[in-house]
């Protein structure tokens, strides 16, 4: 059974050009992310999304625009994940910040630290996280 995963394309404009928010992950394997995490067994992924995006962030004024892409991944572990990539906005948000996840679990006592990239090949992103982020950027 594949594990519901749900990602967010965190996205604003600043000086007329689209931005996505990323993360550095403390552990240096682990590499620039973007906002993701496991769907709830009781959640929509929508809700997933959402529920994750201010959990992982700390932005509480997330608001969902549309379900971008949904496929089946195989992870590095071999695990099958069932990824659903939203495309978000946010109006109020700072350049940098840092950030302790509220989620728990394997992110217990970590600190992502925050910050935008305007174009897809300007930080290299971990493996898979960047999948879709030419339906950002291309528009």
């Amino acid at each position: 059974m594949p594990v519901k995963k749900a990602y967010g394309y965190v996205t604003r404009v600043k000086d007329g050009r689209v931005q996505v928010l990323v993360f550095q992950h403390p552990v240096p394997e682990a590499g620039v992310q973007i906002p993701k995490g496991t769907v709830e067994t009781e959640e929509a992924p929508d809700e997933g999304v959402i529920r994750e995006m201010k959990e992982e962030t700390g932005l509480n004024d997330v608001h969902l625009n549309h379900l971008l892409a949904e496929d089946l991944w195989k992870n590095n572990d071999g695990a099958v994940h069932h990824r659903y990539f939203y495309k978000l906005t946010v109006s109020d948000a700072p350049d940098e910040w840092v950030w302790n996840p509220a989620g728990g679990g394997e992110e217990e006592g970590l600190t992502f630290r925050f910050f935008w990239i305007s174009a897809a090949e300007e930080r290299g992103l971990i493996r898979g996280h960047g999948d879709y982020l030419h339906l950002i950027f291309s528009h």
